[in-house]
């Protein structure tokens, strides 16, 4: 995941790896959740203030019910 974080290109971690095919190193890739929070902050409109869902306490009581 540094590796990737770092900016190295998946295939060259694929060959540091010893993966023969790139689709046993997306395994690990698509694993890395800060990666998948980073594009979701990208597409975030302007007028919208960053941070994370926090549900009302009415739908947390709803979900504890069930």
């Amino acid at each position: 995941m540094f590796l990737l974080q770092a900016g190295v290109d998946v295939d060259v971690i694929t060959l540091w790896l010893g993966d023969a095919d790139i689709r046993s190193t997306d395994t690990y890739i698509h694993a890395d959740l800060s990666i998948k929070e980073r594009a979701l902050a990208l597409t975030t409109p302007a007028s919208i203030k960053p941070g994370r869902y926090t549900p009302p306490d009415t739908l947390l009581a709803f979900l504890e019910s069930l």
